[in-house]
């Protein structure tokens, strides 16, 4: 018999150790993924990857719509709505949610693969729901009289905005969380909520999960120009946060987030997970918003940095990519059970940025880590101080851990060109890093 899944946490934290980890339908199928291929990747998952720690699986945005596409969004789409204006599964993608069951039976079978079920909301009230003035379970009150129309998603059409001074906008978001408890969701990616920052909306939420009797994960999007004077506020209502805009498979989307880590991965922790975004890894674009079908466009060495960036910044990581059809060099990314131990050290931080080098460092259980990156287009070839990433200055065994092969390192007793700016009395640490490429050091005292 398979796992059950483990317990989960509420709104207000994260897991103990390390962050959500799993597969999300919206860069291989976007608006448009089905009941079958969800089950699909979540068998992948029970099957290959459960063991090393991938444990949720999430079905993104538009679920409910009938009629979506490849490649954007259907303004006045007729969604899927119940007898209290909330989204239900459009059974024709998912056939086992009619009748009124909802979500329910595919969470059930995806728990009885010892997995975490997820699903993606937008923030507000259906704008179908509104036009008909669907009653508001707990409410006393019609949908249109919740509406804020002044507050609205600029890129998605399908809600409104709720306004919050109403008590009946809590009930509605009250009901929903309810309804989804039902179903047994696990997971709620909540979308819409940090670009610009909607804190009364983070907060209902959190309350409503709060209320629903089940442990639920929250998870914000999509944090476009995030500040970290947020973090208060994010650590009291949300499991994780993003960071940044939508990410791709793309060099400069990837590029783009060492700064952002920089700044919010020393914050990182049971409290809360900063999150750079999905991994845009393995075969996507297959009904997207963005591209066409393909394998993505990162050279092996830049899907190398990806992950370790993500995983020594301790971000949440969820698989892109469609997994039965991706390629086993892309999967072995994920089941390298070293480098994901990374997740669960303390004290991850940047420590050096000059030029193309950029290292950062992290303290795990008796080991020190090291990521080195090369941002450059050239190869590189460096020869790194022990102390100035925070190693002893006298070193035991050091590893490179996506290759598993040992570092030969040099104790310093006096300056030499080989070893220029390696402090006498400390080691060297030869590394040669490939462009845009990653190298991952443990070192065992």
């Amino acid at each position: 018999m398979p796992p059950t899944p483990g317990p989960v946490t509420t709104a207000a934290g994260g897991p103990p150790s390390r962050p959500p980890m799993g597969w999300n339908s919206w860069d291989c199928y976007g608006t448009t993924v089905t009941e079958e291929e969800v089950l699909a990747n979540a068998r992948f998952v029970a099957e290959h990857l459960l063991e090393f720690g991938w444990d949720t699986v999430v079905v993104d945005i538009d679920w409910s719509d009938p009629t979506a596409k490849a490649h954007g969004y259907n303004a006045g789409a007729p969604l899927c709505l119940d007898e209290h204006g909330r989204l239900v599964p459009d059974p024709s993608r998912f056939p086992s949610s009619t009748g009124g069951a909802g979500f329910a039976p595919l969470a059930a079978q995806v728990h009885a693969l010892g997995l975490r079920f997820g699903i993606h909301v937008m923030r507000g009230i259906p704008r179908a729901a509104v036009a008909a003035d669907t009653p508001v379970l707990g409410a006393g009150v019609g949908a249109a009289a919740l509406a804020d129309r002044t507050n609205v998603c600029e890129w998605n059409p399908d809600m409104l905005g709720l306004d919050h001074s109403h008590p009946g906008a809590q009930a509605y978001y009250d009901s929903t969380l309810a309804l989804y408890a039902q179903w047994g969701v696990d997971f709620l990616k909540a979308d819409d909520l940090l670009w610009p920052y909607q804190a009364a909306d983070v907060e209902a939420y959190a309350r409503a999960i709060a209320r629903s009797g089940r442990e639920i994960q929250l998870s914000l999007s999509p944090g476009r120009d995030l500040s970290l004077s947020r973090l208060a506020h994010l650590r009291a209502h949300a499991t994780t946060w993003r960071i940044c805009d939508d990410l791709w498979d793309r060099w400069e989307d990837v590029e783009a987030n060492f700064a952002r880590f920089a700044r919010w991965a020393p914050h990182a922790g049971p409290q809360g997970w900063p999150d750079g975004d999905m991994l845009p890894l393995g075969r996507i674009g297959l009904r997207a918003e963005r591209g066409e079908p393909r394998h993505d466009r990162l050279t092996p060495a830049e899907r190398r940095t990806l992950v370790t960036l993500w995983v020594v910044a301790r971000s949440p990581l969820m698989i892109g990519g469609d997994l039965p059809s991706s390629d086993p060099a892309t999967i072995a990314l994920f089941t390298n059970a070293d480098v994901l131990a990374v997740l669960e050290a303390t004290g991850n931080r940047e420590v050096f940025r000059e030029g193309p080098l950029v290292l950062w460092t992290a303290q795990g259980d008796g080991v020190g880590y090291v990521a080195a990156f090369n941002l450059g287009t050239e190869p590189l070839a460096v020869a790194l101080d022990s102390l100035d990433v925070d190693l002893p200055a006298r070193l035991g065994r050091v590893e490179e851990l996506w290759t598993g092969e040992a570092v030969t390192t040099s104790p310093v007793t006096a300056q030499e060109d080989a070893t220029r700016g390696v402090a006498p009395g400390s080691t060297a640490v030869p590394v040669t890093i490939e462009p845009h490429g990653a190298v991952l050091l443990r070192h065992t005292p």
